[in-house]
């Protein structure tokens, strides 16, 4: 087996090349815990709008530590700050602009996504979420569906798999993976390798991912800065 340990992107990096494909204005959905980070990376000069589930569009970055109102607060409980036109709705009306198509972008971790686009990020096991929550909502209604992830468990086994042995988040929603490896895009094809990192050969990406990966043109070189905060 492959040891990545010390060439793999960080979670800031794979946060931060997530952003880079944001577009200015765009309405977008980040999952809780990692995927929050994405925020912290957008591109210079652009801004998106972004949504929580609980009643919040168009907030602001975290407050500095002691300047949080716990009034104002994100769906992952975390404190957010507020920005002008910054606007509140009841949770009901948030999961209405949800499943009517309005977000442009969601942005979710991964258990495991399959070749098809299938996608699996919540547990029913011993350390898992008691359910899956507003993510099913969420992959099945925004235009485009992104993960972050590491592209390979703890343990070594492939997250990116042939078919997901693991409860279903959503059917054929997932159009982009950001790994720790390798950009991939997913189409009928099946993972389209866009990017890679250079410490890592598309031979060793391969036997690192539990399906084909192919390429309909130049795979490019993922380069993320080096040291990011």
């Amino acid at each position: 087996m492959i040891d990545i340990t010390d060439i793999k992107l960080s979670n800031a990096q794979i946060a931060w090349r997530a952003a880079q494909d944001i577009d200015d204005g765009a309405y977008v959905n980040l999952g809780i815990g990692f995927p929050e980070m994405v925020a912290r990376f957008q591109a210079e000069g652009k801004q998106a709008i972004f949504h929580t589930e609980n009643g919040v569009l168009d907030f602001g970055e975290a407050p500095k530590p002691g300047e949080e109102d716990w009034d104002l607060i994100n769906a992952g409980k975390k404190a957010v700050t507020l920005r002008p036109g910054t606007s509140f709705f009841h949770h009901a009306d948030s999961f209405a602009m949800v499943r009517g198509g309005h977000l442009d972008v969601a942005i979710l971790g991964a258990y495991q996504v399959a070749q098809n686009g299938d996608l699996a990020n919540w547990s029913t096991g011993k350390s898992g979420i008691p359910a899956v929550g507003g993510a099913m909502d969420l992959v099945q209604s925004a235009k485009r569906v992104a993960v972050v992830t590491d592209h390979v468990t703890k343990n070594g086994a492939p997250k990116l798999v042939d078919a997901c042995t693991l409860p279903l988040t959503g059917v054929g929603c997932v159009t982009r993976i950001y790994s720790s490896l390798a950009v991939i895009d997913v189409d009928v094809a099946g993972f389209v390798l866009r990017e890679k990192i250079s410490a890592i050969s598309t031979d060793e990406l391969q036997s690192l991912t539990g399906a084909p990966l192919h390429a309909n043109g130049p795979v490019q070189k993922l380069i993320c800065p080096k040291v990011l905060a």
